[in-house]
């Protein structure tokens, strides 16, 4: 690839091990499947979806699993020059039961450290990081470190007025305590330029579950738009020109992991797009309500045209 980046999403990675049975517990489950998964992995792979150039800052097991993921971020479209091994750690996997339309369980296989969170400061391309039109990092890259100093060397290195998103994805049994949480997330915020959470992880930010509180407070921090997904109540997103609230589209739950990892790639194509905050809020809430509405996550991810399609229909 010629010239700069689209966008470098960096953080978690891993292979997310999904049951091929609806509405059944794990200790019944009779036959799985594989995807490449994980928050940054995921919002690489619905960025390439939507035709941009997109590289992954990550790390994997050098194991069969591993191979997989390098394999699968190749095929869609991403580039894993930044994805390298770690020779003394296993590649994480993650299971889920899918009780839908609202219950999902998350059991999270990283021990004794999932190589993602040994990201070191000296390894990154900081010219790459920097040059590239938006970089994405999560809350959970913040957790440990090494990946907590390269996380914040990242968000650091970008100009003030470059496209700089904070995932605020709290991820609870990732960090000794909320307030641990909080004292590194407010730590990257004032090197951000976007923020998207839910209500808790707005919580976990900031302090409030309020959304227009939470969106204030973000902004106060020197964030420029301050995304609250308010779940049945849609989307609120505050930038300098005021608030918008977009509402849910409405679909039938299938799975609901991944649909904020859509929303991500989708949020990138609108900022990327130069698109109106109200006309992005839509198409990424467009593009999460598709994923929501199959079994996998970066497999479902749509495209464009598919989102649109479905704009199209409302």
């Amino acid at each position: 690839m010629d010239g700069a980046f689209d966008v470098i999403a960096m953080g978690r990675l891993g292979v997310d091990i999904y049951p091929q049975q609806i509405g059944v517990g794990l200790a019944d489950v009779e036959t799985f499947a594989k995807y490449l998964g994980g928050t940054a992995g995921n919002v690489a792979v619905a960025v390439a979806r939507h035709g941009h150039d997109v590289a992954l800052v990550s790390r994997t097991g050098e194991d069969p699993f591993g191979e997989y993921l390098h394999r699968a971020l190749r095929d869609f479209g991403v580039d894993d020059r930044y994805v390298t091994g770690v020779p003394d750690l296993p590649t994480p996997v993650t299971f889920c039961e899918i009780f839908p339309p609202d219950d999902f369980p998350i059991y999270f296989y990283r021990l004794p450290k999932a190589p993602d969170l040994v990201i070191h400061e000296h390894e990154l391309d900081l010219d790459a990081i920097r040059a590239a039109r938006i970089l994405w990092v999560t809350v959970t890259g913040l957790c440990e470190e090494p990946s907590r100093s390269a996380t914040l060397a990242a968000v650091r290195a970008r100009s003030p007025e470059s496209l700089t998103v904070l995932d605020l994805d709290y991820r609870p049994m990732f960090w000794p305590s909320r307030v641990d949480a909080r004292r590194w997330v407010l730590e990257a915020l004032p090197h951000v330029s976007v923020t998207v959470g839910n209500l808790d992880e707005c919580a976990t930010a900031v302090g409030t579950r309020v959304p227009a509180d939470a969106a204030k407070a973000l902004r106060d921090k020197g964030v420029r738009l301050a995304i609250v997904k308010q779940g049945p109540d849609g989307v609120l997103a505050v930038d300098d020109t005021g608030a918008v609230e977009v509402p849910p589209h409405p679909v039938e739950v299938v799975n609901g992991l991944g649909a904020g990892d859509a929303f991500g790639g989708a949020l990138c194509h609108g900022l990327l797009s130069g698109w109106s905050t109200v006309d992005t809020m839509r198409f990424a809430n467009a593009a999460g309500a598709i994923v929501a509405s199959r079994l996998s996550c970066s497999a479902a991810m749509p495209t464009s045209e598919e989102v649109e399609a479905v704009l199209d229909a409302v």
